[in-house]
């Protein structure tokens, strides 16, 4: 195997073991996946960033690499791209399957079709495209009846149905959660669920593994973990193994893996589905070899490279358990007790994918777990009681109010702060005398592929896990005064933000005990902005900026706002800042430098000629002038002509919204690189603390994410072809 290299499609945390099995192998892994940071990029000899469901692009890359070095196998273990492994198989002259039958393996349509052909025991059912045929086919249909995307894994999209009345929302659900937007409804297939792993090579079937599938929370199916080998009685086993294999040569699968959910009925043995490659759900890599002591997966990667299976007989007679960490519904508080499961006799595997400040909801698809262990017993009672006994150490804190609401947030922050006559800015129900964004409107782009959204970035250097930046209102030290003492405001804004995984300003509103402070808090998250009051000597400036640098913040903000106050201009307490004055701050310092308040297109060009390229553009309220440019106004004429002169210097735009949610996504696709979000952030803090903050912060994702969705972006980045200026 030495010297070979071999294409993995896949770089998630089920196609690790793949990519350490193959490394171990002594062969050379190329790994595709869109995700630059996914866990077996980090592994990989060479990654590559191509989707696993770009099947043009990844047989592009395939061939580029061609060119450079020998290819001599592809591969996918865990994860739906099947078809991509064919196009680069045939593409490549690989060992392979035909692409149009790795197609059928990976649409249900047209695997039921071939099925129906062949006479493969399934349920009936009906291709759909639209509610109307949904209904007319439910009514041929016996109930109870499931819903299911024709393109799509992991139980995404798919619903069980008994009454007519509830069809047009399982068919919403199938059909969003689709790719094609292709629907299937068939009759439900009552009984116990198996798991079935098969390898094929040179005409010849090896079943590599039976496991009892746990599936629970209906009218949803959540596989709630798997026990390995099944329980069922042989004579059922065997019939279900041979209704796969009739499956297997229905689909014309001649070389590489299977993987088949066969339900076990009254009736006998019928396919849910086959797909071809390997399991998911930690079967192939964990359970099975677990069991038997056979390393499926290097099995597999030797028919990948056009070798028959070495050593498929079983060194050992054991149970093996995977369960699922479903704990409730809440905001994550604290995650306790990992290391005390890990360290349970018969536990191997402990798997945590969620973290604190995450939202955890009830499962509809089994991408909604929080996480896995895998347990291996002498006796099935054995096993499930140790992996049972890991899932209890395990304890996940949950927030006790799951009905929080952002009109709850805001409601209880309103209560909390009636006494304040000078916020009443904050519960407005427009922001657009500020923002100017209902100048500008959408222009929906809503046919399209569906594309993995990316919220993931970095900003200043930093990893966020969406670009957002939490900031604090003009007037925070009046407006919390008596309502919550600004350190504990401060720490929950860092501790949150570092939690979530976004950046955070804390202002020293020149105040040289809240700069301390803010110092210190920076100090203990190394993830934060100091944005310092730019009303001071230049002397002032570098000491403070210096100090921020030296204790860990990530950049640091000079607030220029201060400038449209005419009553400091006639007091004659107001420093104006030159040129040159910033430009010594940014020379003298090793981060990132911020200039916040700039809106006349002379200042932001001196900005860009003296390198200083990080502009946080704000309509401040304290300060705002009649007539002052809008922010989306700037961000706009900037990226335009950024993008109209093909400018090579990297702007950093961030924007001031005092929304959540539609608003950001507004200024992103007018230019800005982050958006700060003030009024929201306070709100949600002073109303609910912590809690708050992290329920805000979250809830901005979820929309950020529907608005990707419904406009086809992939990442939020420029884009004049979805929003125009009325």
């Amino acid at each position: 195997m030495k010297n070979k290299k071999i294409i993995i499609i896949g770089a998630g945390l089920l196609q690790v073991p793949a990519i350490q099995i193959a490394q171990e192998m002594g062969l050379y892994t190329i790994v595709f996946d869109y995700n630059k940071d996914a866990h077996g990029m980090k592994i990989a000899d060479l990654p590559m960033v191509v989707s696993t469901r770009d099947v043009d692009g990844s047989v592009r890359a395939a061939r580029d690499l061609s060119k450079q070095m020998e290819i001599n196998g592809v591969i996918t273990v865990g994860t739906d791209a099947s078809t991509t492994v064919a196009a680069v198989a045939n593409a490549l002259g690989l060992p392979g399957n035909r692409f149009e039958d790795a197609y059928a393996a990976s649409n249900k349509i047209r695997m039921r079709e071939r099925f129906k052909k062949n006479n493969v025991p399934q349920p009936n059912f009906f291709p759909v495209w639209n509610y109307e045929e949904t209904i007319e086919a439910f009514r041929h249909l016996n109930k109870p009846v499931v819903l299911k995307p024709a393109d799509n894994m992991g139980a995404r999209g798919v619903m069980k149905v008994e009454n007519e009345s509830d069809i047009l929302a399982a068919f919403n659900r199938a059909k969003s959660s689709s790719p094609s937007g292709e629907v299937i409804i068939e009759e439900y297939m009552d009984g116990p669920e198996l798991s079935i792993d098969m390898l094929i090579y040179d005409n010849e079937i090896y079943v590599t593994g039976v496991a009892d599938r746990i599936i629970e929370y209906p009218p949803f199916f959540i596989e709630t973990g798997h026990i390995m080998p099944s329980a069922l009685d042989k004579e059922k086993i065997e019939d279900a193994i041979k209704v796969m294999k009739d499956g297997i040569k229905a689909l014309n699968l001649k070389i590489g893996a299977a993987k088949g959910d066969i339900k076990v009925t009254k009736n006998g043995a019928m396919v849910g589905e086959i797909a071809a490659r390997l399991s998911g759900g930690f079967m192939s890599a964990y359970t099975y070899p677990l069991s038997t002591g056979v390393n499926l997966i290097k099995n597999a990667i030797e028919i990948a490279l056009g070798n028959p299976p070495s050593d498929l007989k079983q060194k050992w007679n054991k149970v093996s358990v995977e369960k699922a960490f479903l704990p409730g519904t809440g905001i994550i508080e604290s995650i306790d007790g990992i290391e005390k499961a890990k360290n349970i006799n018969g536990i191997k595997e402990v798997f945590i994918k969620t973290k604190v400040g995450d939202i955890l909801v009830p499962p509809t698809n089994n991408l909604d777990k929080a996480g896995n262990v895998i347990a291996v017993g002498n006796t099935r009672d054995e096993a499930i009681a140790i992996a049972n006994k890991a899932i209890d150490s395990v304890h996940f804190r949950l927030t006790d109010e799951k009905n929080l609401t952002m009109e709850e947030i805001k409601r209880l922050a309103q209560e909390k702060l009636a006494s304040k006559f000078n916020l009443s800015y904050l519960f407005r129900y427009s922001t657009d005398e500020e923002t100017g964004l209902s100048n500008y409107t959408f222009c929906p782009n809503i046919i399209h592929e569906e594309k993995p959204i990316k919220l993931e970035t970095t900003i200043f250097n930093t990893h966020v896990a969406q670009p957002i930046i939490i900031d604090t209102i003009h007037n925070l030290k009046e407006a919390i005064d008596g309502i919550m003492d600004i350190r504990e405001y401060y720490q929950i804004t860092m501790d949150v933000a570092s939690s979530c995984e976004v950046l955070a300003i804390l202002n020293d509103f020149n105040d040289e005990e809240l700069f301390e402070l803010s110092i210190k808090i920076i100090k203990e998250h190394k993830r934060g902005i100091i944005m310092l009051n730019g009303n001071n000597s230049e002397e002032v400036l570098m000491h403070r900026a210096k100090e921020s640098q030296r204790n860990g913040a990530c950049v640091v903000g000079i607030d220029l706002s201060y400038c449209y106050d005419i009553n400091l201009i006639e007091k004659n307490k107001i420093f104006i800042k030159s040129e040159k004055e910033l430009n010594n701050l940014r020379k003298s310092l090793d981060i990132p430098l911020i200039i916040k308040g700039l809106s006349n297109d002379k200042d932001i060009e001196n900005m860009f000629n003296k390198n200083i390229n990080s502009l946080y553009f704000s309509n401040n309220n304290k300060y705002l002038l009649k007539g002052i440019k809008k922010v989306s106004d700037t961000i706009n004429k900037i990226a335009l002509n950024l993008h109209g002169s093909r400018h090579k210097m990297q702007i950093n735009m961030l924007a001031e919204s005092p929304r959540y949610g539609s608003d950001l996504f507004k200024y992103f696709m007018l230019g800005a690189n982050a958006v700060c979000i003030t009024e929201e952030s306070f709100i949600a803090t002073v109303s609910k603390g912590r809690k708050g903050l992290e329920y805000m912060i979250y809830s901005n994702k979820e929309e950020l994410e529907k608005m990707m969705k419904v406009f086809g972006k992939s990442e939020l980045k420029y884009d004049s072809d979805i929003i125009y200026k009325n």
